[in-house]
């Protein structure tokens, strides 16, 4: 089996080694216990790391007072956990910093183990938990860029366009395909992953206020909707006719050029002939030939929309 080590994977590793080595290098007590608060803050992006280690930070220092507070209240006894725990989790859920409960109870084992107050312990925690905390803000800090991958999601949420786009002018040029609607399946399941990226992405630029993926794929979501509403009226297309030839050598164009805004104002002018043409028709002369035209009308209406998404 091929044993892959992630970039977090090696964040977190270099992370705690640093911590354990300053916190040891200081002569700190507990200086493990850095460690394990640099773990529990590596993340997945810069805002979520942020958002870790201020929560932290404040459970911690919240607890530590808190436990030694009742520690010497009440006596340094196994129950005495079971009475810290019942108020400080509620109270940290009540501030929505609950993601420090865990690192908090490190910090309450070192309280309730020294079994005493005193200032140089207060001192000797404040500094452990500054040296796992801003070690992993400092290792998180760094975050590899996505760009390449946001890229080959780009491309291929327009190959899987394109090649509806394809099968619909096919199915209207010739009446008939063998296409199973696949790639539409496949291009909901790539602008979900998009989504997320571009959700990560924001994270790890928080100065950013939005980047190019962001509306692209916004406008590949619309296409996305479009195309699946373009659907039923297809369906309903059962003889192939010249409007339907007319429109779907209009989508096989459409097709191979995506995302050249040069040529909207082209295709709207296309589109507008085609519609011109339509309407200088004889009426329908039977219920099939009507229902076919409506959902050719249909289709125009949705393409319209389609074009203004380039």
């Amino acid at each position: 089996m091929k044993l892959r080590i992630g970039f977090r994977t090696l964040k977190t590793a270099v992370g705690v080694s640093v911590a354990i080595m300053l916190a040891q290098f200081l002569q700190l007590e507990n200086f493990t216990a850095a460690g394990v608060l640099t773990l529990l803050c590596i993340q997945k992006s810069r805002r979520q790391s942020s958002k870790a280690v201020i929560s932290r930070f404040i459970a911690c220092l919240a607890c530590m007072f808190l436990a030694s507070g009742l520690f010497w209240l009440i006596g340094y006894y196994p129950y005495s956990f079971l009475i810290l725990l019942l108020f400080f989790i509620p109270l940290c859920v009540r501030f929505g910093i609950q993601e420090g409960i865990a690192s908090s109870v490190v910090i309450v084992m070192h309280v309730y183990n020294h079994g005493k107050i005193e200032a140089s312990f207060f001192w000797n925690e404040f500094l452990v938990i500054i040296i796992g905390l801003g070690v992993a803000l400092l290792v998180n800090w760094y975050m590899p860029s996505i760009d390449k991958e946001l890229i080959r999601c780009k491309e291929k949420v327009d190959g899987l366009i394109s090649v509806i786009l394809n099968e619909i002018a096919a199915y209207l040029k010739d009446g008939y395909t063998l296409w199973d609607g696949a790639e539409l399946l496949e291009l909901s399941a790539a602008l979900q992953k998009a989504k997320g990226l571009v959700a990560l992405d924001a994270e790890n630029n928080m100065t950013r206020k939005e980047s190019s993926f962001s509306s692209y794929f916004d406008k590949k979501r619309n296409q996305y909707d479009l195309l699946e509403r373009m659907l039923p009226a297809i369906s309903r297309i059962s003889v192939q006719m010249d409007q339907s030839i007319r429109i779907g050598s209009f989508i096989k164009e459409l097709s191979s050029n995506l995302d050249n805004k040069g040529q909207t104002a082209e295709y709207r002018e296309t589109l507008r002939h085609i519609r011109e043409y339509h309407k200088l028709l004889p009426l329908p002369a039977t219920r099939e030939e009507f229902e076919n035209r409506a959902s050719l009308y249909t289709m125009a209406n949705e393409l319209e929309l389609f074009i203004n998404t380039i």
